[in-house]
């Protein structure tokens, strides 16, 4: 059984794709070339990236084949084009929940203390203390999005740091899920926020969510974090909104163009000091990668053996057909 694995995935867990059942194959990720190799090797099994794929690759596998992600978010997969095709898209929830959270945690922390100016002071040769940091003891984390990533930062924020943890789904819920308290709205939520962290998806309804609009509710001294997905924040209006003041800076690990580039050059995020970045690596860690490489491969075991109840399936409607 061959499985193709996008490279850049292949070589985030190579001792997991290399010992693997099934033939491992690492191809190039770009949608033609990926499309090309699954028809001249015959192959039913692709997982991919966080790429967008948007055509070539469901008229390349045959029914019944499998586009597994390697992650969880899952807007690089169009599942409609996918259920029309017959193809089964799966996703690997759960195995990154505290790399992710624990990245969000480390942008919290390196914006309180002023970490990255620091250290480009130092590298410089200066010796500046500069304006003082924070502590995070009895500081206000609102938490946008109550899924487990959410939680697992909610958790580590309130019992390893005794900071103040408010939730806040745009779907809602009865349970406060391990936060100190959910609010009825984001304006409540971020009302007294002195960091906010997004953890909402890239669905449609999601589409640049933090808008101007919202982001005039944040208290100016706060701090954006996030590890979500980039188009969940209008860029344009971040940029704005920190050069003018109206909000503390901004950490983020994910961007609406990867590699980021900016939606108006005029307005290019990282020309600013109030901006920690880092290139989407959330998951990027051994134990997530290894656990993300495992469950895409079971996924892809699962559809073989027809035990489709046991995948991580985001399209059920394929296999419908075949329940009747």
């Amino acid at each position: 059984m061959i499985v193709l694995v996008t490279e850049t995935e292949f070589h985030r867990a190579p001792e997991v794709f290399s010992s693997a059942a099934a033939q491992c194959l690492a191809v190039p990720g770009d949608e033609p070339t990926l499309a090309r190799e699954v028809k001249e090797r015959g192959a039913r099994y692709v997982i991919v990236g966080s790429v967008k794929y948007t055509g070539a690759i469901y008229d390349a596998l045959s029914p019944g084949g499998v586009i597994a992600r390697f992650g969880v978010g899952h807007d690089g997969i169009d599942k409609e084009k996918a259920t029309a095709a017959g193809v089964l898209c799966t996703n690997t929830p759960g195995v990154l929940d505290e790399s992710v959270a624990e990245l969000a945690m480390l942008l919290i922390l390196a914006a309180a203390r002023r970490l990255p100016s620091l250290d480009a002071e130092m590298r410089a040769g200066a010796w500046n203390l500069g304006p003082s940091g924070l502590e995070l003891r009895g500081k206000t984390l609102a938490v946008i999005g109550g899924g487990r990533i959410g939680q697992a930062t909610a958790r580590i924020a309130s019992r390893g740091f005794g900071m103040r943890t408010v939730g806040f789904r745009r779907i809602q819920r009865a349970d406060a899920a391990g936060f100190d308290s959910m609010a009825p709205d984001f304006a409540s939520a971020v009302s007294d926020a002195d960091f906010v962290s997004l953890h909402i998806n890239a669905e449609p309804a999601n589409h640049q969510f933090l808008n101007r609009a919202r982001l005039n509710l944040i208290p100016s001294r706060a701090w954006l974090i996030n590890t979500a997905r980039g188009s969940v924040v209008d860029e344009t209006a971040l940029y704005d909104a920190l050069v003018e003041r109206r909000l503390g800076g901004a950490a983020l690990d994910v961007f609406d163009r990867e590699p980021y580039v900016a939606a108006d050059p005029s307005r290019d995020l990282r020309t600013l000091p109030n901006v920690i970045l880092a290139p989407h690596v959330g998951s990027h860690t051994r134990e997530a990668n290894r656990g993300m490489a495992e469950r895409a491969l079971q996924n892809i075991m699962h559809a073989e053996a027809g035990d489709f109840a046991s995948m991580d399936l985001l399209n059920p409607a394929v296999i419908a057909g075949r329940e009747r």
